[in-house]
């Protein structure tokens, strides 16, 4: 799945919701520790917050309209925070974070504020959380709800890269060259796009890492007005929580991290887990499509027919774009990108089905649509900083760079993992080889002894982080730290599936402190 950072260890957790909206378009057509606060001398902590009326957001965030009232009527309100822009320089420059937040229903039973990050990472909290507030209502009965975009998201001094053409022609190219010429180009294309970066935002690429992410959330809930920083993490939102837990242990309220990233992989056996996941998601809905009978447009009666249906399709694409939306074209890249953004969710199925079907017989543009979805792009041909800033994180996070030479070598053991997504994951690890800033860590450090019980949910169907990594996350954060909890599911993420069984166990966690059993599973 092409994306600027070509990582793929973190992927978007707003892609399947984002694609609903796009799909009905078409169809209707650092530092390390520390015990104080930060901010220096200027103390950033005691700084007042000056909410007001949200707007709506702007193209690099996502675009739409203003957050819609609240149940009751209660409105969303949105302030700015000062942070250091290095906190290595405390009383050096500052840079503006974007908070928004809905205040608890019940004030009298208030808790505090419970600080949401939907993951990417690259996703914007400010267009997200009112988006999914339905989900959260519950809990909104004794937290004010409060999500933010991070540093070089969104809102928050986001990262800049290429303009809107140039991305249209970036991410059609080829991703998985099969020969020299085209390996040169896709390389100078990578190379092209991290120039664009450091041209337009380099000032702020050596501090958009999850480190600086995760003080920027103490020096909020400092802000705030909370002792402990009670939290929601999604898909890499559990990365930055659990990097947030090692940092300041003392400080954890409560926290549940769902769709979990495995924080000990490297990149390429983060690529590897997610090729699987992916491949085992695809299977999953290759068999409910045998299941239906003739009712299932596409061609084949076994599972492994329809997968070489799709393997087929793909490498026709890989001959020869088909039509797509207006006078784009349908690439191998782009059907691939949209085939993952519909194994987001279970839900989107349909619209996969019926995607590949459409392609099969020369229309790409359902499948264009998805792809646009999960690269940020609008159906006005304007993109988000999504992606950019997905890059910038990512490459700034891991310190490995890998070689196209290496990428390479590793091809045919992401291929026997993947027939269907290995080679673009497996080219995806040479994203970061051509950015201008080195990384960080091999992993991060998710360590966090003392710190108290945080929620781990591990989906066993979910492609993008493989239920594998929530055991990993357990073992990681220490011994009586993480406590987890399965669901038996598909898709990204088990809290918003609506399945009762989690709702339940994790509302009773935040909302009567109840820690569930270690090893429940649900449904």
């Amino acid at each position: 799945m092409p994306t600027p950072s070509r990582t793929h260890r973190r992927t978007p957790v707003l892609a399947a919701a984002s694609a609903a909206t796009a799909v009905a378009v078409l169809l209707a057509a650092g530092c390390s520790g520390g015990g104080e606060e930060d901010g220096g001398d200027r103390d950033l902590a005691a700084q007042a917050l000056e909410w007001s009326e949200c707007r709506a957001p702007s193209v690099g965030e996502g675009s739409g309209t203003a957050p819609s009232p609240l149940p009751g009527g209660a409105r969303w309100e949105c302030a700015f925070m000062d942070v250091p822009r290095d906190y290595a320089q405390p009383d050096g420059e500052t840079i503006e974070l974007a908070l928004i937040r809905a205040e608890a229903a019940d004030p009298a039973r208030r808790i505090g504020s419970l600080i949401f990050n939907f993951g990417g990472p690259g996703g914007s909290g400010i267009t997200a959380l009112p988006s999914f507030a339905k989900d959260y209502e519950q809990l909104r009965s004794r937290y004010d709800l409060v999500s933010f975009d991070p540093r070089g998201v969104g809102r928050s001094e986001g990262v800049e890269c290429e303009d809107d053409r140039q991305l249209d022609a970036f991410f059609a190219l080829d991703s998985t060259p099969d020969d020299a010429r085209e390996e040169r180009i896709w390389v100078d294309a990578l190379k092209d796009y991290a120039a664009a970066c450091e041209d337009r935002s380099g000032a702020m690429l050596p501090h958009v890492g999850t480190v600086e992410a995760a003080r920027d959330m103490d020096l909020m809930r400092a802000v705030l007005g909370d002792d402990k920083l009670h939290y929601f993490g999604i898909s890499y939102g559990t990365e930055l929580g659990g990097v947030y837990a090692h940092l300041f242990p003392e400080r954890v309220g409560h926290a549940v991290f769902d769709a979990v990233v495995d924080p000990t992989g490297t990149p390429e056996q983060g690529s590897l887990a997610q090729a699987r996941g992916f491949q085992l998601a695809l299977r999953n809905f290759a068999a409910d499509c045998v299941k239906r009978g003739d009712a299932c447009k596409l061609p084949g009666s076994t599972v492994q027919e329809i997968e070489q249906f799709v393997i087929g399709l793909l490498a026709e694409l890989d001959k020869k774009s088909i039509t797509g939306l207006g006078d784009r074209k349908l690439t191998q890249s782009q059907a691939t990108n949209g085939i993952a953004q519909a194994l987001y969710s279970k839900e989107y199925w349909p619209y996969l089905e019926q995607g590949l079907d459409e392609a099969d017989g020369g229309q790409g543009g359902l499948l264009l649509a998805l792809s646009d979805s999960m690269n940020g792009r609008d159906q006005n041909g304007n993109y988000s900083n999504l992606q950019a800033a997905n890059a910038a994180i990512n490459c700034v996070d891991d310190k490995q760079r890998y070689s196209p030479a290496q990428a390479k070598a590793k091809l045919p053991e992401f291929r026997e993992v993947s027939p269907v997504f290995g080679d673009f994951l497996g080219w995806g690890l040479i994203g970061c080889s051509q950015w201008p800033v080195p990384g960080t860590w091999d992993h991060p450090d998710v360590s966090a002894p003392g710190a108290a019980p945080i929620v781990v949910i591990g989906n066993t169907g979910d492609p993008a982080t493989p239920y594998a990594g929530a055991r990993k996350m357990v073992e990681a954060l220490g011994k009586g730290v993480g406590v987890e909890l399965t669901y038996r599911g598909e898709g990204h993420g088990a809290y918003n599936s609506g399945d009762a069984c989690v709702r339940r166990a994790v509302d009773a966690y935040l909302l009567r402190n109840k820690v569930p059993a270690p090893g429940t599973v649900c449904p």
